[in-house]
């Protein structure tokens, strides 16, 4: 059966206005940069020797900006992993059968996503000394980011599972598989690529909010960039401000690109999974019932 149709297609009118658009808009934005570029030049930050000390060794540019992206991406990472975690077990929480775990869980998730990141990573970091408990920049920075991240991961989570049509958890109780079989064989495998999407988004928005440690003095890319401006700044003016902080911003843009790319790739994968499409109904028939053998 085909897919519902939900808009008319253009007509040829519209298809000509369509184009139109598209042309003004490219017109339009080619003329944005072309701008931009021309008042650069007229300021001399296109001068290539500006641009040349973030690929000098002697400079020592490269060396600082690649151990932050290092030191950026661990924090990313860990965060990553452990809040996608904790999220997940969160959003199995809050569709727990007993009503004491939903609230408790519920809870948690509310409070840490009503709070700002910051306030969270500045408690950590600052508050948290006043009772005794001394944390590194590079712990208050991550503990704050799989604090926040999990909550928002969490409903992320909990919105693929309930996409999830009814008649399939359905249909796997009625073979006598239990709830935890149901979640790990039935709910999550389809719930996964519909939200992979929305769960990378927020992964990369996890990423650019490392830059937060700026705050508390941990040396991710912004801070890095922020201390080279200030050691070149007393000897060459404001003469590399514009290429420290270009290049900051393009190593982010390149790395958010990359974890979009994989994401893609690994919705292509899953896409030519059968056991993951979540576009198809599972075929119950091959899951293992609660005894542990095969329906027939």
């Amino acid at each position: 059966m085909s897919a519902p149709v939900l808009f008319d297609l253009p007509g040829p009118r519209a298809r000509a206005r369509i184009r139109v658009a598209t042309v003004i808009g490219a017109l339009l934005v080619v003329a944005i940069v072309a701008f931009v570029l021309v008042r650069l030049g007229r300021n001399g930050q296109l001068d290539p020797q500006r641009w040349s000390v973030l690929f000098d060794p002697n400079s020592g540019v490269p060396q600082a900006l690649w151990q932050a992206l290092l030191r950026t991406l661990r924090v990313a990472a860990v965060g990553m992993v452990f809040a996608t975690i904790f999220g997940l077990l969160l959003a199995v929480g809050r569709l727990s059968d007993h009503r004491v775990v939903r609230v408790a869980v519920t809870t948690v998730i509310e409070f840490f996503r009503a709070i700002p990141l910051l306030v969270v990573i500045f408690a950590l970091y600052f508050v948290l000394p006043s009772f005794g408990i001394r944390l590194s920049t590079y712990a208050a920075l991550t503990i704050g980011l799989v604090l926040y991240n999990m909550a928002v991961l969490a409903e992320i989570f909990r919105a693929g599972i309930l996409s999830v049509d009814r008649g399939q958890s359905e249909a796997a109780y009625g073979i006598g598989l239990r709830k935890a079989q149901v979640m790990r064989l039935v709910l999550l495998p389809q719930a996964v690529r519909r939200m992979l999407p929305v769960l990378v988004a927020q992964l990369v928005v996890l990423l650019k909010d490392s830059s937060l440690g700026f705050i508390i003095g941990y040396f991710e890319l912004l801070r890095q960039a922020r201390s080279l401006v200030e050691f070149f700044t007393p000897r060459f003016g404001n003469e590399y401000t514009f290429q420290l902080y270009v290049a900051a911003g393009l190593i982010y843009i390149i790395v958010n690109v990359l974890l979009s790319q994989l994401a893609k790739y690994i919705e292509r994968r899953s896409r030519r999974s059968p056991k993951t499409a979540a576009t198809h109904a599972v075929d119950l028939t091959d899951l293992p019932s609660a005894t542990g053998q095969t329906s027939i």
